[in-house]
């Protein structure tokens, strides 16, 4: 156990915003706006940030159509407004504020996301965080399946004097575990902090690990400031990190096991080798992705 306190090697201010679809205004952090290298944040491959954004109200649903994935998970963390999602094995869910949709692909499954037909007909305030999840070459082709998470399945860890608290989705913050179920070793939790709260914790020095500012600033192990909207990547040197929140704020901390294998991406297919793309293309157009309607 170290006591060397681990650094921000990167803050990153949130790269220009594109939209997937027409429901998703996104900042892409990385594999697409990284200035690291691909690898750098392994487990986790892909990260897609909608900040805080106004949509008005549609009578049409807005989001992503059917789609296909294979090779890898989606998480999407819902903190304003209302997601639903359907997917080829019979899945579907709809999360709002605080809730979470862990989705493993595996060996392949067509799915499609948008916003809940009320959130939409009404508009309002829609924040959300979506995150792909890379499969060991040995479960790549796991059957799929899907995991639905309300704000009530998660573990709490309640700060001292009225603190605030850690909101535990996968792996554990100190003594308290999430409910999410992962293929390797993960940490994920909001930890959500009262303005002037002080809180220290330690994630595994062999994992790699990141923040997101979700809501408010803080000061990072006393030194550096990370404001709303902005990535910290952490280096892979000590174990504590201690933060200070300036202001009422919300932080999403990643941290996993690294998977020490190589990477071919291709659109939505994250796999080990070439080879592998060109068969997930073939299987897609053979239809052993199962079938999805396109009609919301």
């Amino acid at each position: 156990m170290s006591d060397t306190y681990r650094k921000p090697e990167q803050i990153m201010a949130p790269p220009p915003p594109h939209m997937v679809g027409d429901g998703f205004r996104v900042h892409n952090f990385f594999p697409g706006g990284r200035n690291f290298e691909l690898s750098r944040m392994s487990p986790f491959f892909l990260m897609d940030y909608n900040s805080k954004y106004e949509f008005p109200p549609s009578a049409k649903p807005r989001g992503v159509g059917v789609h296909p994935h294979r090779g890898f998970e989606t998480v999407t963390i819902a903190y304003q407004g209302k997601i639903a999602h359907h997917d080829s094995y019979g899945n579907s869910g709809v999360i709002d504020k605080g809730g979470v949709q862990w989705m493993t692909a595996g060996s392949g499954v067509l799915h499609k996301e948008y916003h809940e037909k009320e959130f939409s007909k009404n508009g309002g305030p829609f924040q959300m965080v979506q995150l792909w999840v890379n499969l060991p070459a040995e479960h790549k082709m796991t059957g799929p399946k899907y995991q639905a998470i309300n704000a009530e399945d998660m573990g709490i860890y309640s700060l001292p004097n009225n603190g605030g608290r850690a909101e535990v989705i996968a792996g554990a913050y100190k003594s308290v575990k999430g409910p999410a179920s992962t293929f390797t070793p993960i940490n994920m939790f909001n930890l959500k902090l009262n303005k002037g709260t002080e809180e220290s914790f330690e994630l595994n020095e062999n994992h790699n690990a990141g923040m997101l500012v979700v809501e408010g600033n803080v000061s990072i192990n006393g030194n550096e400031n990370a404001a709303a909207d902005h990535f910290v990547l952490f280096e892979n040197k000590g174990e504590k990190i201690k933060v200070r929140a300036n202001e009422n704020s919300t932080l999403l901390v990643l941290s996993g096991e690294p998977i020490h294998e190589p990477i071919f991406a291709h659109g939505p297919f994250l796999m080990n080798t070439r080879a592998e793309i060109v068969q997930a293309f073939e299987d897609l157009e053979k239809g052993k992705f199962g079938q999805l309607e396109e009609s919301i």
